[in-house]
Formats: structure tokens, C-alpha cells, sequence
């Protein structure tokens, strides 16, 4: 069975794709790809952690304000956690529509965690593009799973339940 992927950047870009789910629960919907079409690989504290030709086991939460990524090198090997931070998840049928709010976190495997990508966010309010009220809400729900991280409530526990399979 396949998802449609509808993921929306503001002011205008939307990445859709047809991926392999792996489990529909209802609620959460895990899902695999690869990661294609980087112009660069992301770095993270100097270490190269995501590039084309890696996968991903992604974890789509109905409702909540984020995903989580769980990312693969081209030998299978765990990498992290990707999560992204969302305005929303929406789900019609077999298809998930996503807003990103271009603040990122990925946690590695040893647990240290990182805040990126907020210059994407602080361009978006200096040039209009979001409003402080969602610039806000952004860094609060970063915040929120920070908290979490911290209290071993972060990933839900379902992440941990499924690993990347050919």
C-alpha cells in the first residue's frame, strides 16, 4: 500500500511523493523513503547525517505539530532522528498532508539532540512569511520536545517499535 505525501513549505514549495507504508495504525502512519533531490548533505554539530541516497522509516502523526524521521545510511545503519516541527498533519484517506515550520531537531543515537535550521525560521519572519504568533508556536513545540528528550518521553514509544526493513 502506498501514502500520498503532500509536505507544504511556506511561502510555496510542496514535496509530494507516493511512499511504502509499512503500518497504518489509524492515527500514526509509518512510512519508508529515500531522500533525494538534496542540493547539499546536512550536517549536524560537523558530522554528515543525512544525504541522497539515505533512507528513512517516517513516523506521520495524526494531530500533532511534528514528525519523526528515523534515518539510515546506505549500509542500513542507524543515523538519528530527524524530527520536524509542524503546524499540522492532516490525514484524508491515503493521503497526508503536512505544514512545516522550518525549525528541525535531530537526536543521535547517543542522545544529544540539536536545534536547526533557525535561521530558515528567523528569514521567514523577517520577511513576512510567517507572523510572530507562528514564529512562536515554532520554537514552542521545539521547546516541548526538548522537555520531553530531556524526561525520556520523546519519541512515543512506537518509534522504537519498527526498524528499516528492503
Amino acid at each position: 500500500m502506498k501514502i500520498h505525501l503532500i509536505y507544504k513549505r511556506i511561502p510555496n514549495r510542496i514535496l509530494e511523493r507516493h511512499d511504502e507504508v509499512v503500518a497504518d495504525l489509524g492515527s500514526v502512519i509509518v512510512a519508508k523513503s529515500e531522500f533525494k533531490g538534496m542540493l547539499t548533505p546536512l550536517k549536524v554539530n560537523g558530522v554528515e547525517v543525512i544525504k541522497n541516497g539515505y533512507n528513512m522509516l517516517y513516523f506521520a502523526f495524526i494531530g500533532e505539530n511534528y514528525d519523526v524521521l528515523k534515518v539510515y545510511d546506505e549500509k542500513r545503519n542507524f543515523k538519528g532522528l530527524y524530527i520536524d516541527v509542524l503546524a499540522y498533519t492532516k490525514r484524508e484517506g491515503n493521503t497526508l498532508e503536512m505544514l512545516d515550520l522550518f525549525l528541525d531537531i535531530f537526536v543521535f543515537p547517543d542522545g544529544d539532540a540539536f536545534l536547526i535550521d533557525e535561521d530558515e525560521l528567523e528569514m521567514a519572519l523577517d520577511y513576512g512569511l510567517i507572523d510572530r504568533e507562528t514564529f512562536d508556536f515554532a520554537y514552542s513545540v521545539a521547546d516541548e520536545i526538548f522537555e520531553k528528550l530531556k524526561r525520556g518521553e520523546f519519541p512515543p514509544a512506537i518509534v522504537w517499535e519498527y526498524e528499516w526493513r528492503d
